[in-house]
Formats: C-alpha cells, structure tokens, sequence
C-alpha cells in the first residue's frame, strides 16, 4: 500500500505529463514567427496540413494513454501507475520528436536562407517535374514536394518519404526532407541533384528491383559472391549520381568529381559495408555514363583527370578482386540501372524517364553563357540552372553576384508556385 506522499508525487507527475502533452498537437506559422514577408518562401500549406494530421494522430495516442491512465488510476498499484506513465511519457517523445523536427526545418523560412531554401525547392521540383513530363504515370498523384533545410555535416543528404526514421521513433516521414550543409548553399552544388535523384528513386519504386538487377547482373559478369555483394550494396548511390547526370548532364558529373576529389589514402581506400562506392572507382561510373549518353569528350575528360590525380599502382587500399573487375563491371552496371527496362518504370529506361539531350546541354551551355555576362536565361529549367551556374563559374563569373542572380530568380519561381504543393507536370518559368 502507498503512502499518502507516495500517492501524492504520482499524481503530481501524472499532473506534469498531461500539461507536457497537449503543447505539441499543431504547428502553424505564427508559432515559427513566420512574417508575411516570409510566407512566398514557406513550406506550402498543405506541408503544414501533413505535420499536423501526423501530430494530431499522435495527440489522439496520447489521449488514449491518459484515459488508460485515469481508468486504472484509483485501484492501480505504483508499479502499474510507473509503467503505465512510461508508456503515456513515449507517446510524448513521439510529439516532442515529430514537432521539433518540423519546426526546425521550417522555422528556417523565417530567416535570410529563406530565399535560397526556397531556390532549392524549386530545383528538386524541377526534377520531378521532369519525369513527370516524360512518363507521368510512373511517379503517384499527388506528391508533396520535397522541402529543403540546412544544417552543420559534410555532405547534403535526405531522408525520403515514407521512410521510418529513428529520429522520430520509428514514424514515417510525410515528405522528403533534404538537408544542405551551410556551406553548400550555392545553386551550382550538383550532389543536390544526387539527393533528389534518391527521392525519385524511392518514389518511382525503383529500390528492391534496382538491387536485385545489379547483384544478379554482376554475379554473371564476374561470378565472385563478394564482389556482386559489394555492387549490390552500392546500388542506390550509383543509381543516385547516373540520375544526377540524366539530370543535370555533363556538369552535374563534373560537379559530384569536385566533391569526390580527396587526397589518395582516401580516394583509394575500401569501406567495409559502406553505401557509397569508393571514390575511385565512383568517377569511372560517371564517365562511362556520359559515353553512353553520348558525351564522348566528356567521357574523355573524367577518365584523364582521375587517372592522373589517381594511380591505384603507387598504393590502394581496395580488395584486388574489386579492382581487378572493375574496367569490365563497370559498363554493366551503367547499363543496368540507367539503360535496361523497369518494371516499375511501364518496361522503360531510367534514361528513358529522364531524358538528357544534346538539346539540353546546348540550353545549359546558352545558360551559361547568359549568366556569366550577368543576365539570367530565360526559358531554362531550374534542375538545369545549377549545371549552368557551375559552368558559368568555371567561365569566370563572380560566385557572390551568379548566387544572388540564380537564387532570386529561383525564388521568385517559388513564390509563384507556392499555392501548388504538388508537383505539377512543368514548372512555370
């Protein structure tokens, strides 16, 4: 039997934890101090209306714990009043967790990065748009787009839709959320493409079949268990940077080589279990890409760069078999994941849904042109912007005034657009 004081801290705790719990039900603009001047650069409404249906489930978890709770109250023992509050105390995490996340993403809107948040919105809706465009059947309707923030790391990344995330105790995300490191705010930044790239990838349901196609394929190339292994754990990021480059063309290759290109100890050394492909090897992938694509020159390009920056004789730290294959197994995974039909995609190509022209990549070339003079080009889509600021840098143009050019264009595209959330089959210009 409890003591009076006993029964008395109980409660009081029980008191405190429903106080907690109905302070993160909803989440709206005025709570983030979002000013009218900041709204054209928002997260839609109805990104608001998806965080809050998320919190509002939650609330009602919460709530069947506190009539749980009061039910067994009176006859409840300490021991089933302790779990009990433990189990109420999670559902509290999962609002506490949910509401951060979402209120530090979007509280960013308020703030001087707003413009370029919003810039980069506008890319990765460009890119779906661009499928959308060329096969509109393979990506759902409707789709929330993808809403950016920034963040302290290394390397921009993403956690896709659906996904269950240990950050939010095992719920899904109701949209893409792609994080970009402070310093890489800059609208020529091409492993942005690649981020989006890993959203389409699990939004066209390409994930499980792209796996198993490459292990399958590689085990038939070079029959060595370890080796198809190795190709099938790297199936998403090689799926990522050959849709980069369907993307952004040329320079979006040349772009992700900028973010690859470490000194030799690392660009030569094997990751056990890791995602991404080493780097040395991850540059051959690029260019075999562009020949298929018909970008021999460029193709041309990547190999000399790498192979002067990089000699695998003066030292390496790669499993030899890897090593030995790869000059065979490399075209056959570019041919796998970019050029063989999909189920998911209705029997097409990825290239076949993302369609780069040399059209395209004289529109780019244009673009580039336009912006190192110091004018922004007209007609040319935003995915297409950040190859054509990178090429626009290389030609010499200032990198504060081509940001501040290409980010109010972008943004201003994004004020437009901010009364469609989904993504539309092609962005205004």
């Amino acid at each position: 039997m409890a003591s009076a004081a006993t029964n008395a801290f109980l409660q009081a705790k029980f008191v405190s934890l429903v106080a907690r719990s109905r302070r993160l039900s909803r989440l709206t603009p005025r709570q983030l101090g979002l000013r009218a001047q900041d709204m054209p650069f928002a997260p839609s409404s109805d990104h608001f209306r998806a965080v809050n249906r998320r919190l509002a489930a939650i609330a009602r978890s919460v709530e069947g714990r506190v009539g749980q709770l009061r039910a067994m109250w009176p006859s409840g023992d300490r021991d089933r009043k302790l779990i009990g509050m433990a189990m109420f105390e999670r559902e509290v995490d999962r609002a506490r967790r949910s509401f951060g996340m979402f209120f530090e993403i979007f509280i960013q809107r308020g703030t001087s990065y707003a413009p370029v948040l919003a810039a980069h919105d506008v890319i990765a809706a460009d890119c779906y748009a661009a499928v959308r465009a060329a096969a509109p059947e393979v990506l759902p309707s409707p789709l929330l787009k993808p809403v950016t923030y920034m963040e302290h790391g290394y390397s921009p990344s993403t956690q896709r839709r659906g996904v269950q995330m240990a950050r939010l105790l095992g719920d899904t995300n109701p949209f893409p959320v792609i994080r970009i490191p402070w310093d890489r705010d800059n609208p020529w930044q091409s492993v942005f493409l690649h981020e989006v790239s890993h959203n389409l990838q699990a939004d066209m349901r390409l994930w499980t079949e792209n796996q198993t196609a490459v292990a399958r394929r590689v085990q038939r190339a070079a029959p060595n268990p370890r080796v198809a292994q190795i190709w099938r754990r790297w199936h998403k990021e090689i799926f990522a940077d050959l849709a980069a480059i369907l993307l952004g063309g040329p320079a979006a290759a040349g772009g992700m080589m900028t973010f690859l290109s470490h000194p030799a100890p690392r660009a030569l050394t094997y990751r056990p279990g890791g995602a991404h492909p080493t780097g040395y090897i991850r540059a051959f992938i690029l260019a075999d890409m562009l020949s298929r694509m018909g970008f021999a020159e460029d193709a041309r390009d990547v190999g000399l760069i790498w192979r002067e920056l990089y000699d695998p004789r003066k030292g390496h730290r790669l499993p030899p078999a890897l090593l030995e294959s790869m000059q065979r197994l490399v075209p056959h995974v570019v041919d796998e994941i970019a050029f063989q039909p999909r189920l998911a995609l209705g029997q097409r190509a990825l290239a076949d849904v993302i369609p780069f022209t040399r059209a395209d990549q004289a529109s780019i070339r244009r673009g580039a042109i336009e912006l190192a003079a110091g004018r922004v080009p007209t007609g040319l889509p935003p995915r297409f912007m950040v190859s054509a600021s990178g090429m626009a840098l290389a030609m010499g143009a200032d990198p504060d005034q081509l940001s501040q050019r290409v980010v109010s264009h972008l943004a201003a595209i994004a004020a437009a657009g901010r009364a469609r959330p989904t993504i539309p089959n092609r962005l205004a210009a």
